[in-house]
């Protein structure tokens, strides 16, 4: 990229998409021409143009959706782009694009309209965790991951909801202009530079609650024996199900494996032990079923995107932070 050729990015918007949404993905863009001069163009397309209702009732001017000169296309989705079938004019505008230009965004349920055009058949991919199943489930081809908060695969980039959108357009921001310009705007968005897309969406704890009370019993008795082994073929004994059975249930209900969840459980019963600084690193990683402190490491690395060192200094430098206020 020139230091004078500005990137066309455009917007598709769906009826009734999210308002945040949109504003997530769009303003870090804009205020990388803020800090760095006109690297961006902007653009809110639909397939008709005009007035386009977001699901809060607000009312925003549209062009219609025109592929030339386009560089990215972030698809925006409602609700009911989980609900219902996705119309065949809007899959159409994105299985066009993808040929078209350098690369295609989603955020959160405008991923069922990449899936519906093809895009995401074979790669990984992400949504909110709320519709990560029914992902899944409608879309069989599509490598879900429920628990990320961005993903991606190849020219194709897929993430969860609202403020997710946010850490997706500083990561092309930073591709495309180098990490001091997005730090700069995640400075003035006052948001952290920038949460990597291995992190968690939500608490396993307080949020995985599937339908299914073979799966709820699993994840109970998991929580109650992280210090144990729990290979899956234990825990299909516990949901009284076949291994195969077992894999394919879980999926269902959750979105992901359950070796991922087994995992993130231990991650997030080990960070604030490892934030509180008083135990060791290995007595830790042991007590919450890591063979060893390097294993618990790499699990880390994968599921918060930073090291138990890395969680450790910035606990303890904002404790210290805050002693100084």
């Amino acid at each position: 990229m020139t230091p004078r050729s500005p990137l066309t990015i455009g917007f598709f918007l769906t009826a009734d998409f999210v308002l945040l949404d949109l504003s997530g993905a769009l303003e870090p863009f804009y205020l990388a021409n803020v800090v760095d001069g006109e690297r961006y163009r902007l653009r809110v397309l639909s397939n008709a143009g005009g007035l386009i209702r977001s699901c809060e009732g607000v009312l925003l001017d549209s062009e219609p959706v025109t592929l030339e000169g386009l560089d990215t296309l972030f698809v925006i989705g409602g609700e009911r782009a989980a609900l219902y079938d996705i119309p065949q004019e809007q899959a159409a505008v994105v299985r066009e694009a993808s040929g078209q230009i350098r690369r295609v965004a989603s955020v959160c349920v405008g991923a069922f309209i990449l899936a519906a055009a093809g895009l995401l058949d074979g790669r990984r991919a992400t949504t909110h965790w709320r519709y990560a199943a029914d992902l899944q489930a409608r879309y069989p081809r599509v490598r879900v991951d429920g628990d990320r908060i961005f993903i991606r695969d190849g020219a194709v980039w897929t993430s969860a909801g609202i403020s997710a959108g946010i850490d997706l357009a500083l990561a092309l921001i930073e591709e495309d202009l180098g990490r001091d310009v997005a730090a700069s705007v995640a400075r003035h968005l006052v948001v952290s530079h920038r949460r990597a897309g291995g992190q968690l969406q939500y608490s396993s704890s307080l949020q995985l609650d599937p339908d299914s009370d073979r799966i709820r019993r699993v994840l109970s008795f998991v929580r109650e024996h992280l210090d144990q082994p729990l290979p899956v073929e234990k825990l299909a004994e516990i949901a009284n199900l076949s291994v195969r059975q077992f894999g394919r249930a879980f999926s269902r209900a959750t979105g992901t494996t359950p070796a991922k969840v087994v995992e993130r459980l231990r991650v997030e019963a080990a960070k604030p032990r490892v934030e509180d600084g008083r135990e060791s690193l290995d007595a830790i990683a042991r007590s919450v079923g890591f063979a060893d402190a390097d294993r618990m490491r790499h699990s880390f690395h994968r599921v918060l995107g930073q090291t138990p060192r890395t969680v450790r200094r910035d606990a303890l430098a904002s404790v210290a932070t805050d002693a100084d206020d």
